[in-house]
């Protein structure tokens, strides 16, 4: 058993891990809400208990041990957001703060209860992989919107769950996984590129296309 604290560090390192690619102090404190120094202090630990691996100038990384912890979270927090959404019916922008108040107290009996029930799902409201019951993952090629050109279409694959006034934005446009969406123009300089979901036409800047990961990328 690990305090919330250390799982709390390796979910975030291995998240920003999968999208950055490198972890730092600074991204790290961010994230956390934490000062650089509090991040100093807990990476000292996390590498005294083997569970991460800090180099100087190229950041932190996790372990075999450290990811198999950070997986199991994961899959906690993931699975929670899914069963808030499908079963109680809570708004995909409120689940991801229950969920984490939940996931580190979660036994492996309600685990595997949860996923039954839920019908074994493959990933979250938001498009997210959940992490299975082995420790493995599913982490498809994936393209952020931003990165489309004009007659380009795709199908929304996945969304964070970190910002809950993006996901009620992105949910009043109709924006949800599996959902398709067609460019139909990117502005030059700014980026604001203008989307086609269904019938309707919508404006979206750089910032916020940036923030929705496509698949099945065509044109």
């Amino acid at each position: 058993m690990h305090s919330q604290a250390v799982e709390d560090y390796l979910k975030t390192i291995y998240e920003l891990q999968s999208t950055t690619g490198q972890v730092g102090t600074t991204s790290l404190a961010e994230r956390l809400n934490v000062t650089p120094a509090s991040v100093t202090g807990m990476i000292k630990k996390l590498a005294d208990l083997k569970l991460v691996v800090h180099e100087p100038y190229q950041g932190v990384r996790l372990t075999k041990a450290g990811l198999k912890i950070a997986l199991e979270v994961v899959r906690h927090h993931r699975l929670i957001e899914t069963f808030l959404a499908e079963t109680l019916g809570v708004p995909w922008d409120r689940v991801h703060e229950d969920a984490h108040k939940i996931e580190h107290v979660l036994s492996e009996e309600l685990e595997d209860r949860m996923d039954v029930v839920l019908g074994h799902p493959l990933t979250d409201p938001h498009g997210s992989p959940i992490p299975r019951r082995d420790g493995t993952i599913d982490e498809p090629a994936q393209t952020h919107l931003a990165d489309l050109s004009a007659g380009q279409s795709a199908v929304v694959a996945e969304v964070s769950d970190e910002n809950p006034a993006l996901l009620r934005y992105l949910g009043d446009l109709g924006l949800y996984p599996d959902t398709a969406v067609t460019v139909t123009a990117v502005a030059p300089l700014d980026g604001l590129m203008t989307v086609r979901v269904g019938h309707k036409q919508h404006a979206l800047s750089h910032v916020v296309a940036n923030e929705v990961l496509v698949a099945e990328v065509r044109g």
